[in-house]
């Protein structure tokens, strides 16, 4: 694989990673209204380095149930612990959000929610519903949890027929234990394969590079999600969000990202994004098309 290899200290970052400031009328109007009415974006509480492009797009995504996951994955920076109660209109907050932003094109996420018995899913159905009815011009993504592989939670999310529905497998199979921790690499698979054969008209998942995989893995990875007859992949550059997460191995090239674009392709996804600043919701107005 070409990689540039991390040595224990701080190395700066490969130029290729290197983010221009956002800019431009949309994202300014955007960010003005976002902050005038304290709307919640994962946009901007997670500094997301494609902000200005896909706001501008009329693309932007939100979190649910909380800030405080039941899961302490070692890449994600996410608090953990304790979750909060359950806001019952929140789907009327988030709708309401959506609405004032004009946005085309929403990507709905969420923290883990295992606490709870059904999982978070009614809430995740009512947010669905309430942005349905608000916005009825605006297209869904839902960028969903596992659930735990309980069935009778994910059809919750397609009772209400999102134009995608997303589930990251975040890692190649051999990491999955030291990435993901309470999460299991067949299990995210097995949700994968139980969307598209329960009627998901698509579906996608995202990995993300440089924990120490190896091209082969990578490939692997790509296959099995082919096998579940995946519709969009994603692969971006893992960043340590803290010196608690999981160091950065590798920076992958952009000739490498390039390669597994070109791989992905040749597999038969319907769309591949690969790229070091790559994320889940990067362009995910197209992947409905």
């Amino acid at each position: 694989m070409s990689t540039t290899t991390l040595t224990p200290e701080r190395v700066q970052k490969p130029k290729w990673l290197r983010v221009k400031l956002p800019t431009g009328k949309k994202y300014t109007n955007l960010r003005g209204l976002v902050d005038k009415y304290k709307l919640n974006t994962i946009c901007t509480s997670g500094s997301c380095p494609n902000m200005g492009e896909c706001w501008g797009e009329g693309t932007a995504t939100f979190m649910i149930l909380g800030n405080v996951c039941t899961r302490s994955c070692g890449f994600c920076g996410v608090k953990t612990g304790r979750p909060e109660t359950v806001e019952w209109d929140e789907p009327e907050k988030v709708a309401r959000s959506i609405k004032i932003m004009d946005i085309k094109h929403a990507v709905i996420t969420s923290v883990d929610r295992d606490d709870l018995k059904d999982m978070g899913s009614i809430i995740w159905a009512e947010t669905v519903k309430a942005i349905r009815r608000m916005n009825p011009n605006t297209t869904l993504e839902t960028l969903i949890p596992d659930f735990q592989g309980i069935e009778k939670h994910i059809d919750r999310i397609l009772e209400v027929h999102p134009e995608v529905i997303s589930h990251n497998m975040e890692t190649v199979k051999r990491l999955t234990r030291e990435v993901r921790i309470q999460a299991k690499y067949e299990r995210s698979l097995g949700v994968l394969k139980y969307l598209k054969e329960n009627g998901a008209s698509r579906t996608k998942s995202g990995i993300m590079l440089g924990l120490g995989e190896t091209e082969a893995e990578v490939i692997e990875t790509l296959e099995d999600l082919r096998k579940v007859n995946l519709d969009v992949v994603t692969i971006g550059q893992y960043l340590q969000p803290s010196k608690k997460h999981l160091p950065v191995k590798q920076f992958i090239t952009p000739d490498q990202f390039k390669k597994y674009e070109e791989i992905g392709k040749d597999l038969g996804f319907r769309h591949v994004e690969s790229g070091a600043l790559v994320r889940s919701s990067y362009k995910a107005q197209k992947h409905i098309h």
